[in-house]
């Protein structure tokens, strides 16, 4: 069952991966604020629909003017879509308005949001969520200017609970946060639900657990936040355990409001809080990398090679997220994010390799990067790492360009001196697409390899499995003992849906799909 959920949540990465996290968070916000404008049109809704379109105006370009002040003072790229999901997300959790003065609060949380990107940062990486940082400023101010306005998070309604949590799943899915949100989702709503009957019991009320649960569960603000703000990559760990950590405690604190003086610490402080612990787990720096020189590993596989500009930490398997600034980018977006090809023990010395057969304009700008020139690396994240346990009997799966992280696990088992069970199926269109060859070779497993056509003076150890394609039978095939191994696999979506019936038999099932760029 998990293994046919797992093959269906690929596909559907294989669609959204195709469109920037930049554009696909703008477009569903844009799509959100539409939705909510014809429910207020039809009263179902708090805000009126000159008060949410006025709104939505002056948080836009406040927002905008900022970055772009920032952005040219710090001679940074423009990134307009930042501007708008910063906008976005106020326009969903402070109260819409007409009047000029509350107007002018909107102004300020904007204002203050965007700033916060420049100002709330360390080596280049945030350290609050913009927004939330913006509504709980405007908050502040309110307690002695409360026209100002404050949040009110209005998208706790039921009639926006749906379109929310579809548009939230889509989101999560892409960025591969949604078991980390519905952990934080169950945490707020158990302890909201604790709160609510605490306070009924305490007036003297009976306790109708249906219509609290439903009144938790889609009146309130955590759908949102959790989806659109809590999984905002660049404030959260980079490890799952430390992402559950602090999902479990935002949970917590957003669920049970502890008042502050005149405010409570509600939603965007809680969430604020949480952003703290995900910065004080690791007080990750941003990443700068120098480009030292480039190769052909294949031909369509091409290699880059970098030097640290200072020291960093990895785990064997994990991937970074490069951003390539270039005039024009497509929907996509400047960023990308590649698994590590080097080890650990490497360092500074840091690989990275692609495949070379897209026109997207991240691609044209990455190949026209210039040796000495550098680039930053917005984080390194990832739990695609081997069993803890060296015992544990491995299957490695993958597919092209998919063996990357495995040859940066390969490298550190060699440099460390373990000598673990580990197979490795590897499927290439042809032969002549066997990328680093020498490396896998060098750690000693047995390679089964499937491609269409039989490649010559393969390393000892290593087998052709033929020109068939590779499918779940085949698999059963050349590793009959599946059952009692971890299976990692690395490819596209569709490749995972192929081998869905045999990797269900395996232990454990990780997997790490890409939907190409």
């Amino acid at each position: 069952m998990s293994t046919t959920l797992t093959a269906g949540s690929t596909r559907v990465l294989g669609l959204i991966g195709r469109v920037s996290m930049y554009r696909l968070v703008m477009a569903s916000l844009g799509l959100l604020a539409v939705i909510s404008l014809v429910l207020s049109f039809a009263g179902l809704v708090v805000p009126q629909p000159l008060a949410i379109v006025s709104s939505a105006v002056v948080l836009a370009a406040a927002c905008a003017l900022t970055d772009l002040v920032a952005q040219s003072l710090l001679r940074m790229p423009r990134r307009l879509e930042s501007s708008l999901i910063t906008a976005g997300i106020l326009l969903f959790v402070l109260r819409p308005t007409v009047e000029p003065v509350g107007l002018a609060g909107l102004a300020l949380a904007g204002v203050v949001a965007s700033a916060s990107k420049y100002l709330l940062v360390w080596r280049g990486r945030h350290i609050f969520n913009p927004a939330a940082t913006g509504a709980t400023v405007l908050t502040i101010v309110s307690i002695w200017a409360p026209d100002l306005g404050s949040s009110a998070w209005w998208v706790g309604s039921p009639w926006l609970a749906a379109p929310v949590l579809v548009l939230g799943v889509l989101l999560l899915l892409r960025t591969d946060k949604l078991p980390i949100v519905v952990v934080f989702w169950v945490v707020a709503m158990a302890v909201a639900f604790l709160r609510t009957s605490v306070q009924f019991q305490a007036a003297g009320f009976p306790v109708d657990v249906p219509s609290v649960l439903l009144q938790v569960a889609f009146s309130s603000p955590f759908l949102f936040l959790g989806a659109f703000m809590l999984s905002e990559p660049l404030t959260l760990p980079p490890r799952r355990v430390q992402q559950y950590v602090v999902a479990i405690l935002v949970g917590v604190l957003a669920g049970w409001p502890l008042p502050l003086g005149e405010i409570t610490l509600g939603q965007e402080r809680a969430l604020l809080v949480g952003n703290l612990l995900a910065f004080l787990f690791c007080l990750r720096a941003a990443v700068r990398l120098r480009v030292a020189r480039r190769r052909d590993v294949t031909p369509t596989v091409r290699e880059l090679s970098f030097h640290a500009v200072r020291p960093f930490s990895f785990h064997p398997g994990q991937y970074l997220e490069l951003d390539v600034p270039h005039r024009r980018p497509d929907a996509r977006g400047t960023r990308r994010e590649f698994s590590i090809v080097s080890a650990p023990e490497d360092l500074p010395e840091v690989r990275i390799a692609f495949k070379d057969g897209s026109q997207s304009s991240y691609k044209r700008a990455l190949a026209a990067v210039e040796p000495g020139s550098t680039l930053a690396v917005t984080g390194v994240w990832g739990d695609f790492v081997l069993p803890s346990r060296p015992t544990s009997p491995v299957l490695l799966v993958a597919a092209g360009i998919g063996v990357t992280p495995f040859v940066s696990q390969l490298r550190h088992l060699v440099a460390t001196g373990q000598d673990r069970d580990v197979v490795l199926v590897y499927v290439v269109s042809e032969a002549a697409e066997l990328a680093f060859r020498d490396e896998i070779a060098a750690s000693g497993i047995p390679v089964v390899v499937f491609s269409r056509d039989e490649p010559l003076d393969l390393p000892t150890g290593w087998v052709w499995a033929g020109p068939d394609r590779v499918d779940a039978e085949g698999l059963f095939r050349t590793v009959p003992d599946i059952a009692q191994r971890s299976a990692y696999v690395s490819g596209p979506p569709r490749l995972i849906s192929a081998l869905a019936p045999a990797l269900a038999k395996a232990k454990s099932l990780t997997t790490d799909a890409f939907a190409g760029y």
